[in-house]
C-alpha cells in the first residue's frame, strides 16, 4: 500500500531558511551578552530554543527570564527582519501541488510558532496551499526535535497510523524524532545537511523538485527503501 499521509517539516525543506534561523539565534544571544557563533549554532537548527538555549546557556530555559527574553528575541528577529528575505526550496509549490493532487494528506510538524508558521509558509510560497489549522508547532508539544514530541502531534491530528504516514524532512533531528514516533522520513539536501547525516532516511533527494522529477519511483507511490 502506498502512504496515506505525508507529515512536513517547514524550515529548510520548503524554505531556504536554516542559515537565517542560525543568523537569528548568534543575534539574540549577542543582544543578552552571550557569544554565539555562526558556526556553533548552524549544525543544531532543526532543533527548537528548548534544546539550543540550554547548550550555550546553561541553567537557562526558553519558558522563563533570560531564557525566554532571547527565544522571544529570535522569533522577532524570523518574522520581523529575515523573513523578508527568505526563499522558497526548488520546486516546493509544485511537489505540494502533486500530493495534494493524489489525495495525500498533509500536516506541518515544525518547532515554529504559530506566528513564525505564518512567515515561513508565505516565504515558501504555499500559504494558499497548507493550513495552519493542520499544522503541529510548539505549542503542541512539550519538546522539540529530535525528541518526537512534534511528529506525534501531527500523526494524531492525521489520525493516520504510522507506517501510513511518512515526512518529508531536512535534518537529522527530523529523521530522529520522526522514527521515535514510528514514522520513515524522506530526507531533503537543500536544508544544507550531508547524507552522512540523513542515512537513516528511507531516501534523500536534492530538493523538492529532485522529488518530483523522481516522484513515480519515489517511496511516496512505491513505500519502499530508495537511496539516491
Amino acid at each position: 500500500m502506498a502512504y496515506q499521509g505525508v507529515i512536513l517539516d517547514v524550515d529548510g525543506t520548503l524554505v531556504i531558511s536554516n542559515d537565517a534561523h542560525a543568523q537569528s539565534w548568534v543575534e539574540a544571544f549577542a543582544a543578552f551578552g552571550y557569544e554565539v557563533k555562526f558556526e556553533q549554532v548552524r549544525p543544531l537548527i532543526g532543533m527548537g530554543g528548548d534544546q539550543i538555549i540550554p547548550k550555550f546557556a546553561p541553567g537557562l530555559s526558553h519558558r522563563l527570564g533570560k531564557g525566554k527574553e532571547i527565544a522571544d528575541k529570535r522569533k522577532e528577529l524570523i518574522v520581523n527582519k529575515f523573513a523578508t528575505n527568505l526563499a522558497p526550496a526548488n520546486g516546493t509549490r509544485q511537489l505540494i501541488l502533486k500530493m495534494l493532487s493524489v489525495g495525500l494528506r498533509l500536516i506541518i510538524a515544525t518547532s515554529a510558532s504559530s506566528e513564525e508558521l505564518s512567515v515561513l509558509l508565505k516565504a515558501a510560497q504555499v500559504d494558499d496551499l497548507l493550513s495552519q489549522d493542520e499544522a503541529a508547532t510548539s505549542s503542541d508539544a512539550e519538546a522539540s526535535k529530535p525528541d518526537p514530541d512534534i511528529v506525534e502531534a501531527a500523526l494524531s491530528k492525521l489520525n493516520i497510523q504510522a507506517s501510513s504516514v511518512v515526512m518529508l524532512g531536512d535534518t537529522p533531528y527530523d529523521i530522529e524524532s520522526a522514527n521515535k514516533a514510528g514514522v520513515s522520513v524522506i530526507a531533503l539536501r537543500c536544508g544544507g545537511f550531508d547524507d552522512s547525516q540523513l542515512k537513516d532516511a528511507i531516501a534523500i533527494y536534492d530538493d523538492p523538485s529532485d522529488l518530483l522529477t523522481h516522484y513515480d519511483s519515489s517511496p511516496l507511490t512505491t513505500k519502499t527503501m530508495v537511496r539516491t
